[in-house]
């Protein structure tokens, strides 16, 4: 399983799957092979809902905005 972390704060989110974290590397913009975070805003899950994400994911990020229009998120595997 891999781990998400919110980047500000460096607590843990949660934990998703191969198959998840394959959907956010296909859907985001990575600056390196080793680029572990990622941006996301209210938008960006809009669009990965269009996307067919999977329901857990999507529930996981939205939980993890806590209201929030934006963050960063890591992950760790």
């Amino acid at each position: 399983m891999i781990q998400l972390f919110d980047a500000d704060s460096k607590q843990s989110i949660g934990t998703i799957s191969a198959d998840q974290l394959a959907f956010l590397q296909k859907q985001m913009e990575e600056e390196s092979l080793e680029d572990r975070d990622y941006y996301i805003n209210t938008a960006t899950l809009d669009m990965f809902e269009s996307a067919g994400a999977d329901a857990g994911l999507l529930d996981l990020l939205r939980k993890a905005m806590a209201g929030r229009e934006e963050m960063t998120i890591l992950w760790k595997s």
